[in-house]
């Protein structure tokens, strides 16, 4: 399978289009009806081009209901720009080998190269299906993305998640969740010997959040992180606090589920704990999967991944993320990605996926 310089300008022409449609997680209707556009003109070869809300699909022809079927997805939601930006985040700018413009990297690289190759892949005859998906929501974990499209698909047998890794497979990768916790004491008059200080409660339980060890420690994830990371309490200088409200940011291993690590948690503190969802649990694939053992034969190198992607969503399908980009360049002022980079994944995932057998 040959990727042409036609291939890698027709990419880089829809991440401007892309970059030059503002697409902030939640409001990427507009993004989302250029993208169907373009792969209407692009790929007369489809038989339909599938949208639910702000996500689009496409399934290659000839689906094969014997078949294993793979999906392809990369988001299409971008965060706010930060205020540090000087150049304009909503303008692509290619300086040498760089393109400049929010969401190049993250996850507009991805997303225009998985499109690509999903159309090469419709022009040769494969032993498995192939569904390419431009999800939405992706940064906000929103449930109208693809936690909403997962069941209108054909069933899935495995997945590669696109996300800027330097086409190195991430094979695992961190759960998330959020903990509400509120330590209870009871007002009274600050001048006096009176009341209980809600703050004062919390203490003992927010330094066992900052020095608790979870035993289980993953080779790829290594340890569970939690993290106080707001607080709030107090109406005015002069009363005593009868609560005390915090925020715990949980990054969790493979070795525990969410609802595992909030029953440690609660057998351990005072205060009430209340998870704002438990479902974004740690995923992980197999080393011995074919996507992994093709990549390894190309030399690219697995790892465990600290952040979250849409990998936590597809649940029971064996998922690992891969695409162009740097990850380190994802959320900050002036974000770019290179054409190389661009080349490079399609050239990657082209060897990659064509006569895998999975």
């Amino acid at each position: 399978m040959e990727i042409t310089k036609n291939d890698v300008e027709q990419a880089v022409g829809l991440l401007k289009i892309l970059v030059s449609t503002p697409s902030v997680s939640r409001d990427e209707s507009a993004a989302a009806d250029r993208l169907q556009s373009y792969i209407e003109r692009s790929a007369p070869f489809l038989e339909r081009v599938h949208r639910h809300l702000n996500n689009i699909w496409c399934v290659a022809p000839g689906y094969d209901v014997s078949k294993p079927t793979l999906l392809l997805d990369a988001h299409i939601d971008t965060v706010k720009p930060v205020a540090a930006w000087t150049k304009h985040p909503f303008t692509p700018v290619i300086e040498d080998d760089c393109l400049y413009g929010l969401g190049s990297n993250d996850d507009g690289a991805s997303l225009v190269t998985m499109l690509h190759i999903f159309y090469k892949l419709c022009q040769s005859p494969q032993n498995y299906n192939v569904v390419f998906l431009a999800s939405a929501e992706e940064e906000v974990s929103g449930k109208d993305g693809l936690e909403a499209v997962l069941p209108m698909l054909p069933p899935l047998s495995c997945a590669i998640i696109g996300e800027p890794t330097g086409m190195h497979p991430a094979i695992a990768e961190k759960g998330l969740m959020v903990l509400d916790c509120t330590a209870h004491g009871r007002s009274g008059h600050a001048a006096r010997n009176e009341g209980v200080n809600a703050i004062y409660e919390a203490l003992p339980d927010v330094e066992w959040l900052r020095t608790y060890s979870f035993p289980k420690v993953s080779p790829l994830l290594g340890a569970v992180k939690m993290s106080v990371t707001q607080i709030n309490a107090g109406v005015q200088h002069n009363v005593v606090p009868d609560m005390c409200k915090f925020v715990v940011d949980v990054r969790s291993n493979e070795c525990y589920s969410n609802q595992e690590i909030v029953d440690i948690v609660t057998a351990n503190v005072k205060c009430d704990v209340k998870p704002r969802s438990l479902r974004l649990n740690s995923s992980s694939i197999a080393m011995e999967h074919p996507l992994v053992k093709r990549a390894m034969e190309l030399g690219r190198e697995p790892f465990g991944s600290p952040t979250l992607s849409n990998q936590a969503l597809v649940n029971d399908v064996p998922c690992l993320k891969m695409g162009p980009g740097e990850s380190s360049r994802s959320h900050t002022a002036n974000e770019y990605v290179k054409i190389s980079e661009i080349r490079q994944g399609m050239e990657i995932f082209a060897q990659m996926l064509d006569g895998l057998k999975l």
